[in-house]
């Protein structure tokens, strides 16, 4: 008896270290793979990332570069609001209270794109913003039937882009390879204006002034210093090294104001229906043509941005992606009391001059857009940029753009068939628009959309050209000369 309770309590004993034995091998192997774990997920987090679409990069490194973005685009974001409410008749606190649900809408589409819900959305760096191109047709509406009127155009109107949106395939096909190099190309010559508009100071009294001219050159010899001087990653920052330059230099030359930096409060919540959108037929007919112009300059846009910053042709997907979150972020921008927010050409053209497209680090701009629209102080802050310090920084993105197209023009190919496309829609698309008067014989509606809008007119002369003109002009010509 004695033996056989020793020898069960000899085996019991065993048991149990055999139990305890398995045991911290299985806690061995669960810290092995915690540990491998943390070293895969140290790994992924690298600065190396900016260079590429997915990918965390290092929080305190990416902000500046989503904080560039933001700063390239600000004050343009701000302007049309500023000149289309005053031509609505709208009271300074009205337009104050709108540039801040502006900055909210735009942050927030902003993040639709990078990270898409549902089909709405490119997944791609694409930074929104209030767009130039609406200015002219909604101040005429405005102006005729008040801002509630502008409201309800651009909420029609953001339904049909965004729905065109969805169903791109079915009309993918009509823009071909040149056709996107031809738009893009002409969207680099249309911004090239604008750069130096803001190079000499903007719309304003002192344009042309040796201040401006000063500021504007010394902040793009920053920049241009900054790319030359700079190792590794930081050569991406010279954009962001040339603003802050040329602020410290303004705000020694008295050319910031910031006196109103408080003005707003501390805290603003966006406010939505601020009006009660009106309808109109006129208005809503001729804002949804303006939408039709945006969308060819969102597809030439992502075209760009995924050329120049991806080395690859644009998807299907991505266009339709980013067509509908134009669209349908548009349309709730007017229950904000907002303009049409779309893609910012500023911002390919920054992605085309350094290369950063990870989406983690345009999301911290996209933040911050979001906190200028909560923290009226913020936005403030960055309002304040004066007009020659951001042509200074713009000028040479903008030049990078047209590079971009050419590049894209190449890669399509010269054939005969290409080389008819191309001259003769640039040609007519940025000459005729530089003398819009060519346009007065034809119907107002008509001016609006194509007499100062060089883009509009090379998407449609490239559309119909691809459409009309043969295949294979090149190889019928080959047949000729062999008969």
């Amino acid at each position: 008896m004695k033996e056989t309770a020793d020898g069960g309590s000899l085996t019991c004993g065993r048991e149990q270290n055999a139990d305890s034995l398995a045991e911290d091998g299985k806690n061995i192997e669960i810290k092995r793979m915690i540990k491998e774990n943390i070293m895969k997920s140290n790994a992924e987090i690298s600065i190396n990332n900016i260079y590429r679409l997915d990918g965390r990069v290092p929080l305190g490194k990416a902000i500046p570069f989503g904080l560039q973005h933001v700063l390239a685009m600000f004050v343009a974001n701000l302007t049309p609001i500023v000149i289309v409410t005053a031509a609505a008749g709208l009271e300074t606190s009205q337009t104050a209270a709108l540039i801040q649900n502006a900055m909210f809408i735009a942050g927030v589409a902003t993040l639709i794109q990078l990270y898409p819900v549902w089909r709405i959305g490119a997944k791609l760096p694409i930074v929104m913003g209030v767009s130039f191109t609406f200015v002219t047709i909604l101040s005429s509406v405005g102006a005729k039937y008040g801002y509630p009127a502008i409201l309800g155009a651009i909420l029609i109107g953001g339904l049909v882009e965004g729905t065109l949106g969805l169903f791109a395939k079915y009309w993918r096909k009509l823009i071909s390879p040149i056709v996107s190099a031809c738009v893009v190309t002409s969207i680099g010559f249309s911004l090239l204006t604008v750069g130096a508009r803001s190079f000499g100071g903007g719309y304003s009294d002192s344009f042309g002034s040796a201040t401006n001219l000063l500021i504007g050159t010394v902040t793009l010899l920053s920049c241009i210093l900054f790319n030359v001087f700079a190792k590794s990653f930081w050569k991406q920052l010279s954009v962001l090294f040339g603003l802050v330059v040329g602020y410290v230099l303004s705000i020694f030359l008295g050319v910031v104001d910031l006196s109103g930096l408080l003005d707003g409060g501390i805290l603003s919540l966006p406010r939505i229906l601020p009006f009660m959108p009106e309808f109109h037929a006129g208005a809503i007919l001729s804002v949804v043509v303006i939408f039709l112009v945006s969308a060819t300059e969102t597809i030439g846009d992502t075209t760009a941005m995924v050329a120049s910053g991806l080395d690859r042709d644009i998807t299907e997907k991505e266009i339709s992606g980013s067509l509908a979150c134009d669209g349908f972020a548009s349309s709730i921008s007017s229950l904000f009391g907002c303009l049409p927010v779309t893609s910012f050409s500023q911002n390919v053209g920054l992605i085309a001059m350094t290369k950063v497209v990870n989406r983690f680090t345009i999301m911290t701009g996209a933040f911050c857009m979001i906190l200028s629209g909560l923290f009226p102080p913020i936005g403030a802050f960055f309002a304040s940029l004066p007009d020659a310090v951001l042509g200074g920084c713009t000028i040479m993105m903008f030049g990078s753009i047209i590079i971009s197209g050419v590049q894209m023009l190449a890669r399509a190919g010269f054939s005969q068939r290409n080389t008819i496309i191309g001259s003769l829609s640039l040609s007519v698309g940025i000459g005729f628009t530089l003398l819009p008067e060519i346009f007065q014989i034809f119907p107002s509606i008509i001016q609006d959309v194509f007499a100062e809008n060089c883009v509009a007119v090379v998407f449609v002369l490239a559309i119909l050209l691809n459409l009309i003109l043969p295949e294979n002009m090149d190889i019928e010509k080959a047949v000729e000369a062999q008969e």
